[in-house]
């Protein structure tokens, strides 16, 4: 399963050489939607705008994030 972030204006993070702010999605590969919520506090703290488990993410949206789907783990 998936987990699927997005981020805040004000919002960016470097992890491993990886930029994460409010033009891209980042996604966390994860067993359950609670363990990816966790992992993306752990991940962002609590800079970060939404998270989704995959069944709820709108792939539509994506058009608002010019640099896409980034890996987070």
């Amino acid at each position: 399963m998936k987990t699927y972030v997005t981020f805040g204006q004000t919002h960016r993070h470097e992890i491993d050489g990886k930029v994460f702010d409010r033009d891209c999605v980042a996604v966390i590969n994860c067993s359950s939607a609670e363990e990816g919520r966790r992992l993306a506090f752990e991940l962002f703290d609590r800079k970060f705008c939404f998270e989704y488990p995959d069944y709820y993410f709108d792939y539509d949206s994506m058009k608002f994030y010019p640099r896409g789907f980034i890996e987070a783990n």
